[in-house]
């Protein structure tokens, strides 16, 4: 059977949940995607419905996504996606989850700084924790 790939383009909308578990690292945050498009009649960008989606992450990419993005900051997501339906209560739901391969920050809207994770020595490994973007910025200068 064939997989859907999917790239997605939008912000982060919550935190990363960075579990370690038995099988190891699992991280999930919700993506909102937003299309935008020129309205000829008003001569402005205008913004459509916002879909989310929840992001997967294993391993490796788990460990390295909860150290580098924080609420609100735009993301490129690469992965596959998958389609659960559930009911409950009566109440048939959809959600839409991406198991992601890659994520990285959307370059058009900001800079990022990247740290190469050298394995075996642990002061050049991810951060658990992201800093105060205006004090990582400072302590780049």
């Amino acid at each position: 059977m064939s997989e859907t790939w999917v790239t997605l383009v939008g912000n982060s909308a919550t935190a990363v949940d960075y579990r370690e578990t038995e099988t190891g690292a699992t991280a999930r945050f919700r993506l909102a995607v937003t299309p935008r498009r020129w309205d000829r009649e008003r001569q402005s960008w205008t913004d459509g419905r916002t879909s989310f989606y929840t992001v997967w992450a294993r391993r490796t990419l788990a460990a390295n996504l909860s150290g580098s993005v924080s609420v609100g900051e735009p993301l490129v997501v690469h992965g596959r996606l998958k389609v659960r339906e559930e009911e409950r209560d009566g109440v048939r739901k959809s959600s839409v989850d991406v198991e992601a391969v890659a994520i990285g920050h959307d370059l058009t809207r900001g800079t990022a700084a990247f740290r190469r994770i050298v394995r075996g020595n642990p002061a050049l490994t991810a951060p658990t924790h992201r800093q105060n973007p205006a004090t990582e910025a400072a302590s780049m200068s």
